[in-house]
């Protein structure tokens, strides 16, 4: 039965924002397709069936190019900015537009990769690292992560400040680390290599569980035997 919850649970949080995602898509173009299609039949005299949904995913390539330079950058930033004063619109928007961007790897506020930590007063802790910074409590300057430890829905969890001499950074994608939350731990492999923190910059996330990482030095290995993520 636990495993029947977990799973169902995990379901869940994978097909919810896909199901929203397409329902957002499908909305849009029959949005635009209905305005337009009145008036391209209006112009033309008759009905072209499929030109409204043309000029949807035109629209849609339009927005997507204007996104990838810097003007086009800059007049969606403004218009966004007066969007954002609307109350519901803010409200719904600005949380749903965080969590996308977190896992988007071209968005510099995004979620570095997955971090492993050994806290002595928890045992090991497994989050995203969100940042790297120094804290000078006049002593000099101390090196330290900011890692986001999320629960299963991962929209919620605590921001955590760890020195960077606790952190591992353990051979898991980003995506990997978010199916191990969404299941509960069950994705972990049996044995998962890391390496510490001062020996590989945040930035060289891996791609996939990479044998070179495994075999870094000062990698260590992490089993069953040692802890339950």
């Amino acid at each position: 039965m636990q495993w029947i919850r977990r799973s169902f649970i995990a379901g869940c949080f994978v097909m919810v924002p896909l199901i929203i995602s397409v329902a957002a898509l499908v909305w849009a173009f029959r949005l635009i397709d209905g305005v337009m299609a009145p008036l391209y039949t209006q112009l033309l005299g008759q009905e072209v069936p499929g030109l409204g949904l043309a000029t949807a995913l035109l629209v849609v390539l339009v927005v997507g190019a204007l996104a990838t330079n810097v003007f086009g950058k800059r007049m969606l930033q403004r218009g966004e900015s007066y969007l954002l004063k609307l109350p519901v619109f803010r409200a719904v928007y600005a949380p749903v537009k965080q969590l996308v961007a977190a896992f988007s790897p071209e968005n510099e506020l995004a979620f570095k990769r997955v971090v492993l930590v050994d806290d002595p007063a928890t045992g090991f802790v497994l989050g995203f690292l969100t940042k790297e910074f120094t804290i000078d409590r006049g002593r000099g300057a101390e090196p330290v992560l900011a890692v986001y430890v999320p629960t299963n829905h991962l929209y919620l969890g605590d921001v955590r400040i760890f020195p960077k001499s606790r952190v591992t950074y353990p051979a898991l994608t980003v995506q990997e680390g978010v199916r191990v939350f969404l299941t509960g731990g069950m994705a972990v492999r049996q044995v998962l290599k890391a390496v510490r923190s001062d020996t590989e910059s945040p930035s060289e996330s891996p791609s996939e569980p990479p044998a070179a990482m495994q075999d870094a030095a000062g990698a260590r290995s992490l089993t069953g035997a040692d802890r339950d993520c």
